[in-house]
């Protein structure tokens, strides 16, 4: 279902553009990256974390289909020297080009998880990593673990969805989120799409996001 997604639409912006549609996917360890590409593929793609050691350690692409890839990368948060390595790999693929000036990843999903009000590991990501090497409006960011808010309660699991009270809690989740990374970064976001890559809860909401945010030219590359 969601490879067919409004894709005549997508395949339109893709010609016009001139480009495969490239997102990369980041975050912060356990924020759900792999868990949130292997919802949208509906099938594991990703190995998935189950206990403290990350399970994403090197980068790797998905194509969604002919015209969509999303990237799969390593997180931040496994202590200063892992980290060191794994932001040089994030930099590298931002500095990925065909071409002679043309850079390979047109957009960044930023994943944030829902139920962590720690952003201290996502600013550092933001402001260290990907707004020195990529265009600041073509940084998107995302709050995954909607049903883990609120330690996991008012979460109706019969309709997989929030309940109003949860519903509430996350609609504030995000605009603090938004004034936060606009308070610690200077980027101007718009107001995170929260869901639950577990449950399914928004991914098309997320998918609007990408698609309508989808760039319109292909970016150049600048020199590090």
């Amino acid at each position: 279902m969601y490879r067919d997604y409004r894709y005549n639409e997508l395949a339109n912006k893709s010609k016009q553009a001139g480009i495969m549609f490239d997102v990369m996917v980041t975050g912060v360890t356990g924020a759900g990256k792999s868990t949130t590409l292997n919802t949208l593929f509906q099938k594991e793609v990703c190995r998935v974390g189950t206990g403290v050691d990350p399970e994403t350690m090197e980068l790797g692409s998905y194509s969604f289909n002919n015209i969509f890839r999303l990237w799969d990368t390593p997180g931040l948060g496994d202590g200063v020297e892992q980290d060191k390595r794994h932001a040089q790999k994030l930099i590298d693929l931002l500095y990925k080009s065909y071409g002679e000036k043309n850079g390979f990843i047109d957009m960044v999903l930023v994943v944030i998880e829902g139920s962590n009000r720690d952003m201290g590991t996502t600013y550092k990501l933001l402001n260290e990593v990907i707004v020195p090497n990529f265009p600041k409006e073509r940084i998107i960011v995302a709050i995954n673990q909607a049903d883990m808010a609120m330690k996991g309660r008012y979460w109706d699991h019969e309709q997989n969805r929030p309940l109003p009270k949860l519903q509430d809690f996350l609609e504030d989740q995000a605009r603090s989120v938004q004034r936060r990374v606009y308070e610690a970064t200077g980027i101007k976001i718009k107001k995170p799409v929260y869901y639950s890559a577990a449950y399914g809860y928004n991914i098309l909401r997320l998918l609007d996001r990408l698609i309508d945010q989808m760039p319109q030219e292909r970016r150049e590359l600048s020199l590090k």
